[in-house]
């Protein structure tokens, strides 16, 4: 599968953006979708994933409450908003998908099959 994200750019604290992440190629509902963060220097992070048909969502603590993840599958597209925005949320965001997710593997990057080429986003202070 294809994936292609876009949504990022560059707010203040405080604001918000909408990252989307369009997937072309394959079934894009056979796939569970995440969300992952990386700045230079250290390691992908884990932001926040959405099973197959959107029934259950997980979440970095950091995020919890400022995010939420969705998806449309007949869209073939998932998203990513993003409230109360803050500068530590600086970073390139990159979607990815998997297969055969269980729970204790979604907050790892190497769980995941494909992944998109990352979309810039940057919070000032």
């Amino acid at each position: 599968v294809q994936l292609q994200a876009f949504g990022g750019g560059l707010v203040q604290a405080g604001g918000s953006l909408r990252l989307s992440c369009a997937a072309s190629g394959r079934t894009f509902s056979a796939y569970d979708m995440g969300w992952f963060r990386q700045v230079p220097g250290k390691e992908r992070e884990f932001v926040a994933a959405i099973r197959r048909y959107g029934s259950t969502t997980y979440y970095l603590d950091s995020v919890k409450g400022r995010f939420a993840i969705s998806r449309d599958n007949a869209k073939n597209t998932v998203y990513l908003q993003m409230n109360s925005l803050k500068p530590e949320d600086t970073a390139v965001y990159h979607c990815a998908a998997g297969s055969g997710l269980i729970i204790s593997s979604y907050g790892r990057a190497a769980s995941y099959d494909y992944w998109g080429q990352g979309t810039q986003v940057t919070v000032s202070s």
